[in-house]
């Protein structure tokens, strides 16, 4: 009989945010596999877990996900966990997952916690659509092509980062998309959990005189869609009316339609192009 993942949530901070089910998974399982085994011993010993851990991390993810995949043909129920948080959200586990749906071994995730929704549900910020960008890319020109895509960017914006590169990183923000609202949220569901409602300029200036602590989650208003729509639409009066229903006529569309659409490029209504071109 075929074996199986299991993906536990593990917690970000707080232990008391572990779930039932995950817990009984940690202690039926046949084995977990664990980012940092020295970390999640301390996990195992607070919950009396006595089942074997084998190392599965960024620097071996390929190889051992190929031996933990013919372990679980084998019949091995194994659980991974991450060092916090749920398993192959910016982690190594989402090659696990990747392998194990290529072999057809099957696949369950025990939902739990995220720093990413933790901080989102904090930010006071729009929540019903957000682009998770986890770490910026460390590579300049990666890094660089990443923030020139987040300057349009409608949705909230998440990113994770370390305390030694906060300040940088906040400089980074602020020269490529200009000041935002900000929630800046550290040490997430731990004793001295911070939220703090600000922008991106007030946070780098306060943090040239005060060390950043802990691991920061930063959550950053989008661009919004009124700005970015006012802007497309007076870039598009740059041009006459006349100019402008060519575009539409020289591609293809009929009169009707062009009319149509030079009206909605302009933000205005239909009579008014039409009197225009009277």
């Amino acid at each position: 009989m075929s074996g199986m993942l299991y993906l536990c949530a593990t917690p970000i901070g707080n232990l008391e945010d572990i779930t039932f089910r995950v817990v009984r998974t940690l202690r039926e399982a046949d084995l977990i596999a664990a980012e940092d085994t020295r970390n999640t011993i301390r996990l195992l010993n607070h919950f009396e877990i006595k089942t074997p851990m084998t190392s599965y991390h960024e620097h071996n993810k390929v190889e051992k996900a190929r031996e933990l995949v013919r372990r679980m043909q084998e019949g091995l129920q194994i659980a991974l966990v991450t060092d916090a948080g749920t398993p192959a959200i910016s982690d190594p586990g989402e090659e696990l997952v990747r392998q194990c749906a290529e072999a057809g071994v099957a696949v369950t995730s025990l939902p739990g916690p995220a720093a990413c929704i933790t901080a989102l549900t904090l930010s006071a910020l729009p929540a019903r659509r957000f682009c998770f960008e986890a770490f910026l890319p460390p590579d300049k020109a990666e890094r660089t092509q990443v923030l020139e895509s987040l300057k349009t960017e409608s949705r909230t914006i998440i990113l994770y980062e370390a305390p030694h590169r906060l300040r940088k990183t906040l400089k980074e923000l602020l020269e490529a998309l200009g000041d935002r609202p900000l929630a800046l949220c550290r040490e997430l569901t731990k004793k001295f959990e911070e939220v703090r409602h600000s922008t991106l300029a007030a946070e780098a200036e306060r943090l040239r005189a005060e060390e950043p602590r802990g691991e920061y989650v930063l959550v950053i208003q989008g661009k919004s869609f009124a700005e970015q729509i006012r802007k497309e639409q007076e870039s598009w009066r740059q041009m006459s009316v006349k100019e402008h229903m060519e575009r539409y006529l020289d591609a293809g569309m009929d009169k009707k339609e062009a009319m149509k659409q030079v009206a909605k490029d302009r933000g205005v209504p239909k009579r008014e192009i039409y009197q225009a071109l009277l």
